[in-house]
């Protein structure tokens, strides 16, 4: 049993060194487009992201995750850059794998590094929101998380670092993840691809 417990741990450990050097990568990867001028606009992004070739969609999904993670792009700006470049589905499966791994990364952050560093991430006046709000939710926490990711223009990033100090399970989390970010993705995808 003691062995099972720390392989759990070096797992743990692993996994967290794994999503520091992801974030270092997408880190570069996002100040050298920015330097180069490439956020500028909807078609300059798209066309960075077009400029990677056959990794474009995996691009796309690091800049999505990154965006949950370092939250400097607005969610909705993947979407539409996807569109026109990989088709919808296309589109979809690439922002909701990036922003699903995205926010089980802040989860882990948050539950690995604790309070200080989510202030340091978190807005302070987002963070003061997101403890009242709980405070006031205790007994229905998950049923309002999985609403509010659920739904469009929740502070979806926030919570999702925020998820991670409360006493949730991450195996609970992640399905939280899993069942309700792609509807909200789906219509972003749907909205880019047919009316922008």
């Amino acid at each position: 049993m003691e062995g099972y417990g720390n392989q759990g741990k070096t797992f743990k450990n692993i996994l967290c060194i794994m999503l520091a050097l992801l974030l270092m990568l997408a880190g570069v990867f996002l100040l050298k487009g920015y330097f180069d001028g490439r956020f500028a606009s909807v078609e300059t992004l798209r066309a960075y992201i077009s400029d990677f070739g056959i990794f474009g969609p995996a691009m796309l999904v690091l800049l999505q995750a990154l965006q949950v993670v370092l939250p400097v792009l607005p969610g909705f700006l993947g979407c539409i850059v996807g569109a026109g470049l990989f088709g919808v589905f296309g589109e979809f499966l690439c922002n909701y794998i990036g922003i699903s791994a995205g926010s089980i990364a802040a989860f882990l952050l948050a539950r690995r590094l604790g309070t200080a560093f989510v202030k340091q991430v978190v807005p302070a006046e987002k963070y003061k929101a997101c403890v009242e709000w709980v405070g006031r939710k205790k007994c229905g926490f998950t049923l309002v998380l999985f609403l509010a990711i659920l739904l469009p223009l929740a502070p979806d990033d926030f919570l999702c670092y925020f998820s991670g100090l409360t006493a949730m399970s991450t195996k609970k989390f992640i399905w939280i993840i899993i069942l309700a970010k792609p509807w909200c993705i789906l219509a972003y995808c749907i909205a880019a691809a047919y009316f922008i």
